[in-house]
């Protein structure tokens, strides 16, 4: 069976736990707990264009900040990457550019979706849809999610693990 390693990444609290619980167990919940270091999970799927299926390890990576930045070591190994953005708050769309910024360097040009989380509270958005589109222009493949509601979660992963099975 394939194994591929796949990272989640983001600012404190964007969602990428729930997204994980959400695409895993299929729950979500409203109480929040703070990853530290790293939490692992895996996950076996059917992929588009394979007739055997794909595990995904996904490495839920602790929330980075201006003082905590994400371990490297923790990235060696990964196929790609899911960019988490919290939609009500555009300061973490800074932090994911930053995380982009400096990923390249280190596993080189994995592919990566950048999910904009917290798609249920639309009243609250705050990202501003030319920012956007500017990422866009440059190669950046958008996906809006909800780990509340399930929106786009399932098909995000489907996304990404058909990009890894090329």
């Amino acid at each position: 069976m394939l194994q591929k390693k796949i990272c989640l990444l983001g600012a404190f609290g964007v969602g990428k736990t729930s997204l994980v619980r959400r695409f895993v167990d299929s729950i979500f919940s409203d109480a929040y707990l703070t990853t530290v270091g790293v939490k692992i999970d895996k996950k076996v799927m059917s992929t588009v264009g394979r007739s055997d299926p794909m595990a995904l390890i996904l490495w839920d990576i602790a929330g980075e900040d201006e003082v905590a930045a994400v371990r490297v070591s923790y990235l060696r190994g990964a196929a790609g990457y899911l960019l988490v953005v919290d939609g009500t708050r555009p300061e973490t769309l800074d932090t994911a550019e930053s995380i982009q910024a400096r990923i390249g360097a280190e596993i080189g040009n994995a592919p990566f979706i950048a999910l904009l989380n917290k798609s249920d509270l639309q009243e609250e958005w705050a990202l501003p849809a030319e920012r956007i589109s500017a990422l866009e222009a440059t190669g950046w493949t958008f996906a809006r999610t909800s780990a509340k509601t399930g929106m786009g979660v399932e098909e995000s992963f489907e996304d990404l693990a058909g990009r890894l099975s090329k």
